[in-house]
């Protein structure tokens, strides 16, 4: 089973909005977690944006990247483009993606597209892992 990695710079929207998708999605075909270049909070607004879908991660945290080893991961991806701000190890995963999204905390009314753009790719990330 794959072990996935989404981070971003804070881990507080877009990776931890990700970590629901795949843990939701993913059941049985993935293990995953998110953290952030540094921690902090989780952000009311996503967790409210994912409960409006009915997921949950009202019970996630913010973690900090450095609290995790690269090697224990075969897939990074970041969600902010701050791929070119991490530690080579990261990058050098089997699987490393930069999806550079929209921050919806410098703009709470675009929550919902972020969250929808982000259960796209990662369903695509499934399928793909799944068929690798």
């Amino acid at each position: 089973m794959k072990k996935v990695m989404f981070v971003c710079k804070k881990n507080s929207a877009r990776s931890q909005m990700a970590e629901g998708f795949a843990k939701a999605l993913g059941t049985g075909k993935i293990e995953v977690t998110s953290s952030g270049l540094e921690a902090s909070q989780v952000r009311p607004e996503a967790i409210a944006t994912m409960k409006d879908i009915g997921i949950d991660i009202g019970n996630q945290t913010s973690k900090a990247l450095s609290d995790f080893k690269s090697e224990n991961f075969d897939v990074v991806i970041s969600l902010c483009g701050c791929g070119v701000n991490l530690p080579p190890e990261w990058v050098r995963r089997e699987v490393f993606e930069d999806w550079q999204l929209d921050d919806p905390a410098e703009q709470p009314e675009i929550f919902p597209r972020v969250r929808d753009e982000i259960k796209e790719r990662v369903t695509k990330l499934i399928a793909l892992l799944e068929a690798s």
